[in-house]
């Protein structure tokens, strides 16, 4: 009988302890954990204790891993200079603080130089990089006697629809120029208008002197037109490109001047080439900020010939940039 007695006292103290437990933790999960599941690389940065909102007042969420873009490891010295290589032109930079010294290359917009500013720093550091196809980069910075890569580049990151994917250590930016239109669209809908190469409008064109200079497409999406134009060269002489130019203007003004135009300027180029060679053809994709043209004007479109006298143009009506195919119907490829 009195084992009886011991055994029941001993379930209800077990008893008493599970309801103290369940009260104090009553969703029935470990005290060092948050109510939401917490990854495990979360776990091995902020340490089991961490929950959400440590730290901070009021509800606040941390920023898990999913979010964040690993940087590249890049040493500098002060006796050296390392450079990095970008796919595109580089419009923005920031230095993590005054350890380094940074600055384009000369004549090349897409070479970045940095070094230390001082013969040496033991706080590491970091840096940023905006390109002007909308990919970030990021770099955390230290300083070495003898950097083991003074000149990196940076593979280009943005996908290009056919082989490789974007890495998560390069993020899109939405550039102010191109509006509401991601960069990275921006490309793959000028590459498979390229790959596609389709001659859709066939009453647009000049043919001069062996030269003959088209436009094949146009297309439009969110807030962009994009024209698709080709040059063949018929003759055995090279075509050397000065410009190609994108202008509105009047349709029945003889003298043209500088403020009967409106030039165009394009925002991005597919296979913008400098040189036709004989018995050849090149074929470009142009992006524009998306506009119509009254009916008093025409947009002319030029490419001259540098140090020559081949230059071809054409003339686009309102009614042909009204037509433009809407891209969600292109298959992008």
């Amino acid at each position: 009988m009195k084992t009886i007695s011991k055994i029941f006292v001993a379930a209800v103290a077990l008893f008493g302890v599970a309801i103290a437990a369940n009260a104090k933790n009553p969703d029935n999960t470990d005290n060092n954990v948050s109510s939401e599941k917490v990854a495990e690389h979360d776990l091995n940065v902020y340490g089991g204790n961490y929950t959400d909102g440590d730290k901070f007042s009021g509800l606040t969420r941390k920023v898990g891993f999913d979010r964040m873009i690993p940087p590249h490891a890049l040493e500098v010295c002060f006796d050296k200079t390392t450079h990095i290589i970008f796919p595109s032109e580089v419009v923005y930079v920031d230095l993590g603080n005054e350890n380094l010294v940074a600055g384009l290359a000369d004549g090349a917009k897409n070479v970045l130089r940095v070094k230390s500013a001082f013969k040496s720093f033991k706080q590491e550091t970091n840096l940023s990089v905006i390109t002007d196809d909308g990919s970030y980069y990021t770099f955390n910075v230290k300083f070495s006697k003898e950097p083991l890569l003074l000149s990196i580049e940076m593979t280009d990151f943005l996908h290009d629809g056919e082989s490789v994917n974007r890495p998560n250590n390069a993020q899109e930016i939405y550039l102010e120029k191109l509006g509401q239109e991601s960069p990275v669209l921006v490309k793959l809908i000028m590459k498979s208008i390229y790959k596609q190469n389709k001659r859709e409008i066939k009453h647009i064109g000049s043919k001069r002197f062996g030269v003959q200079f088209l436009l094949k497409s146009i297309h439009t999406n969110n807030g962009l037109l994009y024209f698709h134009t080709e040059l063949k060269n018929t003759s055995n002489i090279a075509f050397d490109i000065d410009y190609v130019s994108f202008k509105i203007v009047d349709k029945k003004v003889i003298k043209r001047t500088a403020m009967q135009e409106q030039v165009l300027e394009p925002l991005r180029a597919q296979n913008y080439v400098t040189v036709v060679h004989g018995k050849t053809s090149e074929r470009t994709v142009f992006a524009l900020e998306k506009f119509t043209i009254p009916d008093d004007k025409q947009l002319v479109i030029e490419v001259a010939e540098k140090e020559g006298g081949r230059h071809q143009s054409f003339v686009v009506d309102n009614e042909d940039i009204v037509r433009a195919n809407v891209i969600d119907e292109l298959s992008i490829q």
